[in-house]
């Protein structure tokens, strides 16, 4: 008897530590197929001549992110688009919102917006906009009366009678002056917070949100600095308040439209980010330190940092729910910081285009476009073409282009195959066809070389195996391994998932591995190479093909702990069934001993999820047993006290 639990326990802690960190098969949310384009409206494209980017000039441009037909290749392909605020200010950036529900007149009219909005949505291009909830103009109407103590709107905004004499979080002056009293605005003067905690003002941004989403029809938000919704004092950032609301703000926006999509900025460590993005909350956050860890692998031809991180976000977030990129408008533009070697920046694109999650692009990053210091800099217009103000605007442009864009411009590196607007349209166009790319599993590989960094991305039965020599120089003769999959055991098909090239055959072991494979050929520096494993030649093309299977994913939170240390007291066990099936969920302590039984019932096809709450149980790691019909899978959860 003690032999069999012992043998029991040994098979299952094979299996849980034979394992890198990974996702199974997404849960179905579009945005999970979408590459969202980030755009800046005044840069984009000038259609009057005015030296201002409009709503006419994306649509006049739309054949180039997208020309709605999906067997072409010479647009971007991209699927999403996140446009930079677009309500009147003040501001050329727009981040201090005098009117909520109408449109900057520098952009042109609401009717404009709706045509853009029609054309993209015709194209299969989804549209969030961003809104800016923390905070709004000080020549916001609401702002304008709440200068009147006695005013119904002075509670919109927070007012005190004295200077409380304490600064943010960075330093900066949060209380600024007016008529002898105070107001807070985290960021400047010009933008004064909006308080939460007032019912009439929560029910009129939950209105607008309404409008956009309901009314016009877009089809989500980006939030901006959401982590600075609340405030506790001196405390400025992650107040649990903030959660709350977001969690209430969920529950009212998915009531509107149940598939719209919300994305928050939350500039933080990944630890800080995740309990925005945890189910309840928002759908998906920026993931800024994975930007970072991308970033430095490239400059540093080191990815051992990298591989690191991106086992851990995906341990640390739901199943692929969350945004990667490489920098965005608040940033020095990426170029630059990789010493505008094209080289590096086409590695560091196909790095994030190949990862789980949902990648951002920024408008111009596909050309190359280098910015940095002030934020005009970052956000200069986008050069169409090598002529006058780079056939931007017939105009004077509202703010001066970058260099050099004599040669980074869409026209003159549409032509070249090699250049880097053609590696971004070669990635995003495969990610758009690969259904592994965008809703498969991570499975952390291994090589033989350690400039290589390799990952599988299994889908039902078939992966995609990514390679990236991050050396400056040319590797031959190397191998590739990956632990474990979603895979059957097998012989699998080998092939180059861009060119098409067959690359022989591959045995794929019973925990859906292989070691040892040596990739043909000699990967040069600082490139990558897409494989594409199938059992069969033709393989699985569309999700509608992919046969009755059983998935289990990843429990979440992990770790997990009785609500002192995470806030969370139990862990969500997720799988997927393709047929009917009997489900038995089993929680083994790691001794092998039975510690619950979870469940025991027959469950239709579809998506399903129970917690494992421990209560009594001591601290420790736990194996979670998922056997649906004469399948089984192993997990482990981390409960901490």
């Amino acid at each position: 008897m003690k032999l069999q639990k012992l043998s029991k326990f040994i098979t299952l802690f094979m299996i849980l530590f034979s394992s890198s960190a990974a996702y199974s098969q997404g849960t179905g949310n579009w945005w999970n197929d979408a590459v969202f384009y980030e755009i800046f409206v005044r840069s984009f494209y000038d259609s009057n001549g005015d030296g201002k980017g409009d709503f006419r000039g994306i649509i006049q441009k739309m054949d180039y992110l997208n020309d709605g037909n999906p067997n072409t290749t010479t647009d971007l392909g991209i699927t999403g688009i996140w446009l930079m605020p677009i309500n009147p200010s003040p501001s050329y950036h727009g981040y201090d919102v005098t009117d909520y529900k109408g449109i900057e007149s520098d952009y042109g009219t609401m009717n404009d917006f709706k045509e853009f909005l029609q054309l993209a949505h015709q194209r299969g291009i989804k549209v969030i906009i961003d809104f800016v909830m923390n905070h709004s103009s000080r020549q916001h109407p609401w702002f304008a009366a709440s200068t009147d103590p006695a005013s119904p709107y002075r509670n919109y905004y927070i007012w005190r009678n004295t200077n409380p004499g304490y600064g943010g979080t960075w330093g900066q002056t949060v209380w600024h002056p007016f008529n002898s009293n105070y107001y807070f605005g985290m960021f400047s003067s010009g933008m004064p917070d909006i308080d939460y905690n007032h019912l009439p003002v929560k029910h009129d941004m939950f209105d607008i949100a309404q409008y956009w989403l309901d009314t016009l029809g877009i089809d989500g938000f980006r939030l901006d600095a959401i982590k600075h919704l609340f405030e506790d004092g001196q405390v400025m950032e992650h107040v649990p308040a903030t959660f709350s609301f977001l969690q209430e703000f969920r529950t009212f926006y998915k009531g509107v439209k149940p598939d719209a999509f919300v994305v928050g900025e939350v500039w933080s460590s990944t630890a800080q980010i995740v309990p925005y993005s945890n189910g309840t909350r928002l759908d998906a956050c920026f993931e800024f330190d994975l930007a970072t860890a991308i970033i430095n692998a490239v400059k540093n031809s080191a990815p051992g940092g990298l591989a690191s991180k991106v086992s851990s976000v995906a341990s640390a977030y739901q199943p692929l729910q969350y945004a990667t990129f490489l920098s965005n408008h608040d940033q020095d533009r990426v170029f630059g910081i990789l010493n505008q070697n094209e080289k590096w920046m086409k590695l560091a694109a196909s790095v994030y285009l190949t990862l789980p999650g949902v990648p951002f692009i920024y408008y111009g990053e596909e050309i190359g476009m280098n910015g940095y210091g002030q934020d005009q800099n970052k956000r200069r217009p986008l050069p169409w073409t090598n002529g006058v103000n780079g056939g931007f605007t017939t105009g004077t442009p509202w703010y001066a282009l970058g260099t050099p864009y004599t040669s980074n411009n869409i026209q003159t590196m549409s032509a070249s195959p090699t250049s880097l607007l053609s590696r971004y349209r070669n990635l995003i166009h495969l990610r758009n066809k690969e259904l592994a790319l965008r809703r498969g599993g991570y499975r952390a590989g291994t090589s033989s070389n350690q400039y290589v960094y390799s990952f599988g991305r299994d889908l039902d039965n078939e992966a995609i195996y990514v390679i990236h020599n991050f050396s400056d120089f040319p590797v031959s003769n190397y191998n590739v391994s990956l632990n474990q999959s979603n895979l059957d055991m097998g012989n699998f098909y080998v092939y180059d998932a861009e060119t098409g090239e067959a690359l022989g055959q591959v045995p794929v072991n019973y925990q859906g591995g292989f070691s040892n494979f040596v990739v043909p050929g000699e990967l040069a520096g600082k490139e990558s190479r897409i494989l594409k494993l199938l059992p069969n030649p033709t393989g699985i093309q569309e999700e509608s093909d992919i046969p009755g299977t059983f998935t289990l994913y990843q429990n979440y939170p992990n770790p997990f702990s009785d609500g002192t240390l995470t806030g969370n007291s139990s862990t969500e066990i997720t799988w997927s069934l393709g047929n009917r099936s009997a489900v038995d969920i089993t929680v083994y302590d790691i001794t092998g001993v039975t510690a619950i039984n979870l469940l025991s019932e027959t469950k239709e096809p579809g998506l399903h999820s129970i917690k494992f709450e421990p209560k009594d149980l001591p601290a420790g790691v736990y194996l979670i047993k998922v056997t649906a019909g004469s399948q089984s899978k192993v997990i482990k959860a981390i409960y901490l006290k």
